[in-house]
């Protein structure tokens, strides 16, 4: 499937040392401590649903756990045994930094929840949910951090809709933000209860 990319979308991870977190979380409250090293390799060459159950919340920099990442929060989330790397920006690394987020309560876009990796289950924040750019909150990397980790609880379940290279990536996805037209990325909490609850994500340059 061809992805068109919207003008001004980025999602390329930054040098690992772009940002380092210098704080020491509590063990009782972190959400990276149970993060995975080892990760699977089932995921597609495609833009796709991933249902599965929350492992580790891993925010930007944080060295304790593999492949650290300076712009991006990692959502570690369980699929089938194996732990899959959900790659979220949280830092705009071109034009005005902030990240521009908000939650919406719909739905879950497709069939119903179900563990494993769904390639082609469309997401459009206009066509499916009605949702325009003039909705979403500017925030600052610690805000939109805070946003996610606040919003997820450890051994959930929870859909992502991002986007996989598969290959020698099939461990991870990410444009979890807006970004083509049935493709667009979010996170889903409580995908498989009565009241799924996104949250979404764009930058300052896309209007829609």
């Amino acid at each position: 499937m061809a992805i068109v990319v919207f003008a001004g979308c980025r999602d390329v991870p930054a040098a690992p040392d772009a940002f380092v977190r210098e704080d020491a979380p509590d063990a009782s409250t972190d959400k990276a401590r149970n993060c995975a090293t080892v990760f699977g390799s089932s995921l597609t060459n495609a833009f796709g649903r991933l249902d599965g159950t929350v492992l580790a919340v891993v925010p930007p920099g944080d060295r304790s756990c593999p492949m650290p990442n300076g712009t991006h929060l990692v959502l570690q989330v369980m699929m089938g045994g194996q732990a899959y790397r959900m790659v979220t920006n949280v830092l705009s690394d071109q034009g005005p930094p902030n990240v521009y987020t908000r939650t919406f309560d719909a739905p879950l876009a497709g069939s119903a929840w179900a563990e494993g990796w769904h390639p082609g289950t469309p997401l459009d924040y206009v066509a499916t949910l009605a949702v325009h750019s003039d909705s979403f909150t500017a925030h600052t990397m610690a805000e939109t951090v805070a946003f996610v980790t606040d919003a997820i609880e450890l051994d959930t379940r929870i859909s992502v809709f991002a986007t996989s290279s598969g290959g020698a990536n099939a461990s991870g996805a990410h444009l979890v933000h807006r970004n083509a037209p049935n493709a667009d990325g979010a996170i889903v909490i409580g995908p498989e209860t009565a009241s799924p609850h996104y949250l979404l994500f764009r930058f300052d340059e896309q209007a829609f």
